[in-house]
């Protein structure tokens, strides 16, 4: 993965219509792409690592609680 796609971010785990957005720490919104729907985190401070395949849209590859 280039670094100039790879996204290693924290912030807010939200569902927005039929999917889910991280609410970045830093401002902003990603839309995200999950192969696993964390249902659990949902609501809480997350720490997602994925890479980016559009403007504002991430594939994610892991996301965990943030300390």
């Amino acid at each position: 993965m280039t670094d100039e796609l790879r996204v290693d971010e924290t912030g807010m785990l939200l569902r927005q219509g039929g999917g889910f957005v991280l609410r970045r720490d830093i401002g902003g919104v990603w839309m995200l792409e999950l192969a696993r729907v964390p249902v659990d985190l949902v609501g809480k401070r997350v720490r997602l690592i994925g890479r980016r395949i559009a403007s504002g849209h991430i594939e994610v590859e892991g996301v965990r609680l943030s300390g």
